[in-house]
């Protein structure tokens, strides 16, 4: 079995200061924002608040300065990630493209694409979404059926994409699809930078969840026409090119904060007068988070120093889903109160959103059955 290591963050990567700036902004800004809208944690919607952020320049803030960046270090960006996250500020908006779509389109994209796109992610103009899982393959991106037809002046795309978190109010997506065929199950595939306000025959269905929210799509090409210049980076390379990408999907502090509203309401309730065994619990559950946190601002370390670590990002995701979907289950074992929708009683609130998000968090960003055959194949187990 291979060893996969962890590596420390470098030293003094804390940026306190910038860490209380943070705090600062987001005490003012949040002041009267409810539990319950907290719990919708990175899920919430706001392009006013993204604007907001990125006036400050915490949006685009590892991008470079000539395209609109601030040219700062992953590690800074993580220290806002987190303040964001642990907060619960509405930040969808932006998060995707931030995260994940501008570096990728700084990374392979054209001098166009860039000048074009990247400034306004920047400036916190642009909501982004993925195309990646597929009704009959979810997050096995191997099996992708849909495919791009080369044809006089671009392409013609014909498939469904699934899970589609925010495509209903996206501006973009980045489409990975088939562009040819080969032997190899990794090759042929290729990425597309889609203006989704301004393309034909895109078909935008909801999927509902179990909270009655609208978050996930199901997003249909009927014979799509994309432009030669909507392909982004190289023809046939779009298997590394998503894997690079996913690196940033995977590893942040979104992959186990998502559910930080209820521990701090259960920690509220319980802060005056626990027992010993619920304050072991929330012991256990503390030094869990530490753990977690520390492992994904190594993964942060590894991306500022230009590394791909696709492997210790899906570990992170992994077992950041785990740790977030046992939340509610430690909550009901700490107190015995119902669970309310929209209550007055912030907990009975915030629990009962938790316990009906949690099941989407092992799909978004891979599903688990994915994730540990990534992990299997790094390890050297397979």
């Amino acid at each position: 079995m291979t060893l996969t290591a962890f590596p420390s963050p470098p030293p003094g990567a804390d940026y306190d200061d910038l860490r209380q700036e943070v705090r600062g902004f987001l005490a003012e800004e949040l002041a009267d924002f409810p539990p319950e809208k907290r719990a919708e944690s990175w899920n919430g919607f706001s392009r006013d608040f993204s604007r907001k952020l990125a006036q400050r320049g915490w949006v685009g803030m590892t991008f470079p300065k000539e395209y609109g960046g601030h040219a700062r270090s992953a590690l800074e960006r993580y220290v806002v990630s987190e303040e964001l996250l642990a907060a619960g500020a509405p930040v969808i908006s932006h998060w995707i493209a931030d995260r994940q779509s501008g570096p990728l389109i700084l990374a392979k994209g054209t001098e166009d694409q860039k000048r074009a796109i990247v400034p306004r992610i920047a400036a916190g103009e642009l909501c982004f979404c993925i195309g990646m899982s597929e009704p009959d393959s979810g997050s096995d991106l191997a099996a992708t059926r849909t495919v791009a037809t080369e044809v006089e002046g671009g392409f013609r795309v014909n498939g469904t994409k699934v899970w589609t978190t925010y495509a209903h109010v996206a501006d973009y997506m980045i489409l990975f699809c088939r562009t040819g065929k080969s032997d190899d199950r990794h090759g042929g595939m290729s990425q597309f930078l889609i203006d989704l306000k301004a393309t034909e025959n895109i078909q935008i269905s909801p999927i509902i969840d179990l909270g009655g929210e609208h978050h996930f799509n199901q997003v249909v090409f009927d014979n799509t026409f994309l432009p030669s210049d909507a392909l982004l980076g190289e023809q046939g390379e779009g298997w590394s090119q998503v894997m690079s990408e996913l690196a940033f999907e995977r590893s942040g502090p979104e992959r186990f904060l998502s559910s930080f509203a209820l521990i701090e309401e259960l920690i509220r309730l319980l802060r005056k007068d626990a027992t010993e065994a619920q304050q072991a619990e929330i012991g256990r559950l503390s030094a869990h988070l530490m753990v977690l946190r520390q492992m994904s601002r190594s993964v942060a370390g590894m991306l500022n120093e230009g590394k791909n670590p696709a492997l210790q990002a899906a570990i992170v995701k992994d077992l950041g889903a785990l740790y977030e979907q046992d939340i509610p289950r430690l909550a009901r074992s700490l107190l015995s109160r119902p669970a309310v929708p929209g209550g007055r009683d912030s907990y009975a609130a915030v629990l009962a959103y938790t316990e009906l998000a949690v099941p989407s968090f092992s799909l978004r960003g891979g599903t688990r059955e994915i994730l540990r055959g990534i992990i299997a194949r790094g390890l050297g187990l397979r």
